[in-house]
C-alpha cells in the first residue's frame, strides 16, 4: 500500500511539471564547485599508516604492548544499528572500518611487532550486511603483514593474562605474553562519562590484567594526532570543501524556504551527494531566536524574512570532519542592528587570525576574541563596565576547539601552537530574550538591567556566530574555509547573485509544497 501511494504521488509530480535531467541546468557560477575527493595510491596510504604506527611505537616504553579494540556497533532501536563508525585511533593506524578487529603492537628489545586480529569473511553474514575484508584486502588497505583470525583473540588474551607466549594456529604470529606495560584506551577519570561509554570494553579488560602496569593510551594519541600530516590535511580540506558548498547552496535557496528543515535538507543532501561519510555532528539550522541557542538541532521553526539564520554544519569525510558556521539574513540584507552585532563578531575573528602563529597559546587567542567583543558591546551599550564579566552574558562560550577526526578533537589546550595544528575560530554573540531576566538578583545586576534594557530591546533575539577552520602555518594561519563568503558585503553580494541563478521553482501538490525536480538540475 505504501509503495502504491508513493507511485501515485510520483505520477502527480510528473504530470504537474516535466522533469528536467541533471544535465539540463548547469550549476550556478556563484556556487562553489568543490574539487574532487583526494586520491591516494595503495603505496601512499600504506606509507602514511606505517609512519603513524612507527610514531606510536616510538612513543611506547620498552617492553610494552598496545591493544586497540574496534568500535562496538551501537544499537539505534531493537535490532537496528546506527551506521557503523570505526574507533578513531584504530582507524588512524589501519584505515580499516571493520568491527570485531583488534590491533596489537609490541615493543621489546628494540623489536616492533604488529598483529591484527580480523574476523574471517562469513558469506551468510555478507548476504545480510555487506562485504567484509578478506585477508588480502585488509593487508592492501592497512599495509599490515601479520593477520590472525579474530576467533583466536580470546586465546591470545588468555595467554597474555598467564604471561605466556601466544602462537597463532597457522604459525603466522607469535606474541610474547611477558610485558611490563600494556597501553589501552581508557576513560580519563571515573567521572569521564563519555570515555566510560566509548571505552567500556577496554576499561573492563584492564581490570582483568594483573602483574602489569596499565597505561592510558589516550595522551599518546592526542599528542600524535595534534599535528596534521599533509595526507590528513587533504582529507580535512575535502570535508571542509563539501561543507562550504553546502553552506553556499543554503544561502542561495534560503529566501525561498519556508521552514528550517528545508534548509537543513539542502545541507545534508549536499553532504550525501558529495559522498561524505556522514555529518561530524548533528546539523544546527536556527532562524531568529533559535540562533541564540548553541545546540539547536530541531529545525522545526519557520524561516522568516527579516531574521537571521545561523547554520553550524560539518561534513565528515574518511573520519575527518569540518565545522563551519555562517549567520546570514534570510532576505539577503542585514538590518542595521543585525549588522552591528555581526561586525563585532567578524572583528573578533579577524583579530584572532592576525594573532595566530606558532608559539601563541589558545588562551591568548581566546582572550583576544573576548576583549574585541567586550569593546564592541561596550560601544553599543550592552556592556556598561569593560572590567566586569558583563561580556559573558552575551559571549557565552570559548573561542573554539581543535579539529580533526573528532569535531572536538584531541589535543592539549595548554600547548603552544605549532604548524600543522587545526582549530576553529568561532566567536559569537547571543542576545537571548530571557538573558536579563535570568541574571542573579543582585543590586549590581538590577542597576545594570535598568540601564541596558532599552538597548537590549533593539538587539533582542539576534544570535550571530561565525566559525572558520584555521590551519596554523610556519608564519601564521591559513583559512581552510576561505572560499566561503564571510564579510557583510560578501555575503550580501553572494546571496543576491546566487538566489537569481538558483533554478528553484515550487509547486503545490495536494496542499503540500514540493520542489520541482528542476532543482536537481543544478547538481552535476
Amino acid at each position: 500500500m505504501k509503495t502504491l501511494s508513493f507511485m501515485i504521488l510520483f505520477a502527480v509530480i510528473l504530470t504537474a511539471s516535466p522533469i528536467r535531467s541533471f544535465a539540463d541546468v548547469s550549476a550556478p557560477p556563484a556556487i562553489l564547485k568543490a574539487p574532487p575527493s583526494p586520491k591516494f595510491s595503495d603505496t601512499e596510504r600504506q606509507a602514511e599508516l606505517a609512519k603513524r604506527r612507527a610514531a606510536v611505537a616510538a612513543a611506547m616504553v620498552e617492553n610494552s604492548m598496545l591493544i586497540l579494540f574496534s568500535a562496538e556497533p551501537r544499537l539505534y532501536t531493537n535490532d537496528v544499528d546506527y551506521v557503523y563508525r570505526q574507533e578513531n585511533n584504530l582507524y588512524y593506524l589501519t584505515g580499516l572500518k571493520q568491527d570485531g578487529a583488534t590491533l596489537v603492537i609490541t615493543k621489546s628489545g628494540g623489536n616492533i611487532t604488529e598483529t591484527l586480529f580480523l574476523p574471517k569473511r562469513i558469506p551468510v553474514r555478507e548476504a545480510w550486511e555487506g562485504k567484509m575484508y578478506s585477508r588480502e584486502e585488509a593487508m592492501k588497505v592497512s599495509g599490515l603483514k601479520t593477520l590472525v583470525d579474530a576467533s583466536e583473540r580470546d586465546a591470545f588474551f588468555k595467554t597474555l593474562k598467564a604471561k605466556e607466549t601466544f602462537s597463532a594456529k597457522d604459525g603466522s604470529a607469535a606474541i610474547a605474553g611477558t610485558t611490563g606495560t600494556i597501553y589501552l584506551l581508557l576513560p580519563d577519570s571515573p567521572q569521564d562519562r563519555d570515555g566510560s561509554r566509548e571505552y567500556r570494553v577496554e576499561n573492563e579488560f584492564s581490570k582483568e590484567l594483573t602483574g602489569v602496569k596499565v597505561e592510558n593510551a589516550q595522551p599518546m594519541f592526542a599528542e600524535l594526532r595534534h599535528i596534521k600530516s599533509p595526507y590528513e590535511l587533504k582529507m580535512l580540506q575535502h570535508a571542509i570543501d563539501i561543507t562550504t558548498e553546502a553552506q553556499m547552496r543554503s544561502m542561495a535557496m534560503v529566501g525561498r524556504a519556508e521552514w528550517e528543515y528545508q534548509v537543513h535538507a539542502e545541507v545534508e543532501y549536499t553532504f550525501r551527494r558529495r559522498n561524505a561519510d556522514f555529518w561530524g555532528y548533528p546539523s544546527i539550522v536556527g532562524c531568529g531566536a533559535n540562533a541564540t541557542t548553541l545546540h539547536y538541532v530541531e529545525s522545526q521553526s519557520p524561516v522568516v524574512k527579516g531574521q537571521l539564520l545561523l547554520m553550524d554544519v560539518g561534513a565528515e569525510y574518511e573520519h575527518y570532519t569540518a565545522d563551519v558556521t555562517r549567520t546570514y539574513p534570510v532576505n539577503g540584507k542585514f538590518t542595521k542592528e543585525q549588522a552591528e552585532i555581526y561586525q563585532i563578531v567578524f572583528d573578533a575573528q579577524e583579530a584572532v587570525a592576525k594573532a595566530t602563529k606558532p608559539g601563541v597559546s589558545f588562551a591568548q587567542l581566546s582572550q583576544i576574541a573576548r576583549d574585541t567583543i567586550n569593546d564592541g558591546l561596550f560601544k553599543l551599550g550592552l556592556v556598561t563596565d569593560k572590567n566586569s564579566r558583563q561580556v559573558s552574558y552575551w559571549f557565552i562560550h570559548g573561542l573554539g576547539h581543535w579539529l580533526g577526526m573528532n569535531v572536538h578533537d584531541v589535543g592539549r589546550y595548554g600547548a603552544p601552537l605549532k604548524a600543522g595544528m587545526v582549530f576553529t575560530n568561532e566567536p559569537g554573540i547571543y542576545i537571548r530574550e530571557d538573558a536579563l531576566d535570568n541574571l542573579p538578583d543582585t543590586p549590581e545586576n538590577k542597576a545594570y538591567k535598568e540601564k541596558v534594557r532599552p538597548i537590549f530591546e533593539k538587539y533582542k533575539n539576534i544570535g550571530v556566530r561565525i566559525e572558520d577552520d584555521m590551519l596554523v602555518t610556519e608564519t601564521g594561519v591559513e583559512w581552510m574555509t576561505g572560499k566561503l563568503p564571510r564579510s557583510i558585503a560578501d555575503i550580501e553580494s553572494f546571496m543576491a547573485k546566487a538566489s537569481k541563478e538558483m533554478p528553484w521553482t515550487a509547486r503545490s501538490v495536494r496542499g503540500g509544497t514540493l520542489v520541482e525536480s528542476a532543482v536537481a538540475g543544478m547538481y552535476r
